[in-house]
């Protein structure tokens, strides 16, 4: 069977028996059971989805073609003076469109950025806003497009669909590979105030348009690269073992900001899997692998349209706090959390886990879903190891007497707690930040 398929068969036609639901296999004539969810679901992505070497290319084309008059691009001083900017200035000027920069973003910018970048989108009044950069530029385009469109503060409007309607059309140009925040309804910012990173979800911020070139991470730096590209794997890693559709904890008819895991999620997990096992530390110390900067490239995005549906969980539920304290880039705090997450959630995804290990590396071999699952935990752990991410969480300057600050605040998370696929109490996470420390 198709490596994208087997899983999702088992998943979801786990039983040959007989039953009043049975169906004959197309594989093997016999009787299948259908499995059938208690529960429907939706996916969701960016409005259109643009990929490939040169796809910058088209951004004054496109952008005429859906009558914007004046766009605002978001990004930063480094990519200004690369000499990334000016070149989309110019396609975009050349095709009648007006174009302010602000290039005042920075990496896990704060919610002072997020307001200057607003205050300038009030006096320009711009029909589109690009974000051009990593995930950190993406993501306060998304915020900039809110408050310009509703108003208010960033804090108005943390949490989960307390954007009231339609935004700004955001455009996103990613020059790393690993956020996702190209396909996602998510953005996060750093609150200053109370050392932590805050997150804005959405459906209403999901880009318009997203251009993914992979030739516009070409220039990537590479511990930028490293992270990024952890970042990717525990995106898809958290999607693909998050809870099953249908058992997230919610009121009936009530939206919630991720679905769980659906066949559609799976297939672009395993698929990102996959490319980050292939690529990802080809990508890392040999920057010019073309093809390797364009497959780590897709499996950015694969994971970021799995993980902003099906959710991410732990990993994630304890970098917020330890990002905010610590300042570690997201995605470094993510990938060297993760194996430690993987071995936590082991109890309830042994079978998963095991299809893990098979998909970093196809020509692994192992005699059971145990041995197979931890396999996969030890994979990643090389992983981190050949691209330079630390083992443990004091190399980011954390201490004992920071954990139980963080286990709270990580615990208080609920939309992340409820995604995991086991269900953590304060005292595991606390036990998971010992181990990492």
């Amino acid at each position: 069977m198709p490596r994208w398929s087997r899983s999702i068969w088992n998943a979801y036609w786990p039983s040959k028996t007989k039953h009043p639901l049975c169906v004959p296999s197309p594989l093997t004539g016999e009787g299948i059971r259908l499995n059938i969810m208690a529960q429907s679901w939706s996916f969701f992505s960016a409005g259109q989805f643009t990929f490939g070497c040169g796809s910058r290319h088209e951004l004054g084309k496109r952008a005429a073609g859906r009558r914007y008059r004046k766009v605002q691009i978001i990004t930063d001083a480094t990519l200004s003076g690369l000499g990334m900017v000016q070149p989309l200035v110019d396609d975009l000027a050349e095709h009648g469109i007006q174009v302010e920069v602000f290039d005042g973003s920075v990496a896990e910018p704060d919610l002072e950025i997020a307001k200057n970048a607003a205050l300038m989108a009030g006096t320009f009044q711009p029909d589109a806003i690009l974000g051009l950069g990593g995930g950190s530029n993406i993501d306060l385009a998304k915020v900039t497009a809110v408050l310009a469109t509703h108003g208010g503060q960033p804090q108005d409007f943390f949490g989960w669909d307390k954007v009231p309607s339609q935004i700004v059309p955001v455009i996103a140009m990613p020059t790393t590979a690993g956020t996702g925040s190209e396909v996602s309804q998510s953005a996060v910012l750093t609150d200053r105030e109370t050392n932590m990173k805050v997150s804005i979800l959405s459906q209403f911020m999901r880009p318009a348009l997203a251009i993914v070139d992979p030739e516009l991470t070409f220039s990537c730096p590479k511990q930028v690269t490293a992270d990024s590209g952890i970042d990717a794997l525990t995106h898809a890693v958290e999607a693909y073992l998050s809870k099953e559709s249908g058992k997230i904890a919610a009121e009936p008819g009530e939206p919630v900001p991720y679905s769980g895991s659906t066949p559609i999620g799976e297939l672009f997990s395993e698929e990102a899997i996959a490319l980050v096992g292939r690529y990802l530390a080809a990508a890392v110390h040999n920057p010019h692998d073309r093809e390797a900067r364009e497959k780590m490239a897709l499996a950015a995005s694969l994971a970021g349209l799995a993980f902003s549906n099906c959710g991410v969980a732990v990993v994630h539920a304890l970098e917020y706090p330890i990002g905010g304290r610590v300042h570690c880039s997201h995605g470094g705090g993510n990938g060297l959390l993760l194996p430690y997450v993987m071995k936590y959630n082991l109890p309830q995804r042994e079978a998963k886990l095991s299809r893990i290990a098979q998909l970093l590396d196809p020509i692994c071999d192992f005699a059971s879903d145990m041995e197979g699952a931890m396999l996969a935990i030890r994979q990643v752990e090389q992983l981190k190891s050949l691209i330079g991410i630390p083992e443990k969480l004091s190399a980011y300057g954390v201490t004992e007497d920071m954990l139980p600050d963080f286990a709270d605040k990580s615990f208080a998370i609920t939309r992340l707690m409820n995604i995991n696929p086991r269900t953590p109490t304060r005292d595991d996470l606390l036990q998971i930040l010992t181990e990492a420390l």
